[in-house]
């Protein structure tokens, strides 16, 4: 198993993001859920490794 960079979280609220403005007539409320935590996960600094 990869571990999930950054971008992997970047990409997924883009996508998330992008399909709920594509379709605003369904219910987004889980991805409404996992948007929030993504955009708090990205408020943290990058971690540097070294």
């Amino acid at each position: 198993m990869e571990p999930v960079t950054r971008r992997d979280r970047e990409q997924e609220l883009r996508s998330l993001l992008a399909q709920m403005e594509a379709h605003p007539e369904r219910d987004w409320n889980s991805e409404r859920e996992r948007v929030d935590v993504l955009r708090e996960m990205l408020k943290e600094p990058a971690h540097s490794h070294g």
